[in-house]
């Protein structure tokens, strides 16, 4: 069959026609409000990181960002609105461990590789805490005292599942102790009960204790982080205390796969410009966290799969998945 020279000029020309509006749409992102959605309420670490985010990243982009709150099931409900929407890059996310915790229970349709990584926000490490009046006060103590307690020490957390409980059941597996978790409503009842007796021990942010460690009402045993606390530096990490192990509050913002790689990479690089304001820097240190928490999409990624990892094999072993 011959095909003619003009006519396959006539038919490339109609092609190029037709994807020319999607390249420049492409080149002209984002073209409208970029919402952010998150699971959480108003006031918490994961809605002030988001909005201190935006804060810089709006100059950068030039538009709007807004956020949405989608509260229920833990992110669930979150991670199912954010499917429901056009996968153009106008609807991003802020990703926790909770959402990772849906895929794996499958209580979302979505899968880890449904899960596109633009940049980390928070990297804020997990410091064990005892009362000042605690016996304990190093980690041979904490060993020494969880072993010669009938069903291990009393661990103050949030709920049997959640981000806290995987890590006290990741760090007390290494340690090679028993321990016994009591839930709580949140941190600040966590601290509060800590501080009061009602519980041995717990795994806390650095911000959530903050005033309690400056009044000398908690004690600081180690830092689930590779280098020690900048806010705490009398601290042992627990890899130097002779415990691998290391543990996180972990959020940073992901769309879902079919959003086009150029506009991908637009976000990934607009987001971490947008946290690279002095402004945010001082955000992250007054909580205590490192100015290494801001990074981008590959870095990002990785961690997120070592997150998914590390939770599959905890929350198997837990018998909760």
């Amino acid at each position: 069959m011959t095909i003619h020279r003009t006519a396959f000029a006539g038919l490339a020309g109609a092609l190029a026609l037709c994807l020319a509006p999607a390249a420049s749409a492409q080149q002209d992102f984002p073209s409208d409000t970029i919402d952010v959605v998150i699971h959480a309420g108003p006031g918490g670490g994961t809605d002030i990181t988001t909005r201190m985010m935006t804060t810089g990243a709006t100059k950068v982009f030039g538009e709007d960002m807004q956020v949405v709150p989608k509260r229920g099931g833990s992110g669930a409900a979150a991670l199912m609105y954010v499917d429901s929407q056009p996968r153009d890059g106008h609807t991003i996310m802020t990703l926790t461990q909770s959402h990772i915790f849906n895929i794996l229970q499958e209580k979302v349709p979505l899968t880890i590789e449904d899960i596109v990584p633009l940049a980390r926000a928070t990297d804020d490490p997990m410091v064990i805490a005892v009362p000042t009046s605690s016996d304990i006060k190093t980690m041979d103590d904490l060993v020494e005292a969880s072993n010669s307690t009938d069903g291990g020490l009393k661990w103050g957390t949030t709920f049997a599942g959640g981000a806290d409980h995987v890590a006290i059941h990741t760090f007390t597996k290494e340690a090679g102790i028993p321990y016994t978790i009591v839930p709580f409503k949140g941190g600040g009842d966590i601290v509060t009960n800590l501080v009061g007796g009602n519980v041995d021990v717990a795994l806390l942010n650095y911000a959530e204790g903050e005033s309690q460690f400056n009044a000398g009402e908690l004690k600081a045993i180690a830092a689930l982080s590779e280098e020690r606390i900048d806010a705490l530096p009398d601290t042992p990490t627990a890899k130097e205390a002779g415990v691998d192990a290391t543990a996180s509050t972990v959020r940073g913002f992901v769309v879902l796969s079919g959003v086009p790689q150029d506009v991908v990479d637009t976000l990934s690089d607009g987001i971490v410009e947008g946290m690279s304001t002095p402004q945010y820097t001082n955000y992250l240190k007054s909580g205590g966290m490192p100015a290494t928490s801001v990074v981008g999409q590959e870095e990002w990624g990785d961690h997120i799969m070592r997150i998914y990892e590390e939770s599959q094999s905890a929350l198997e072993e837990l018998g909760l998945l």
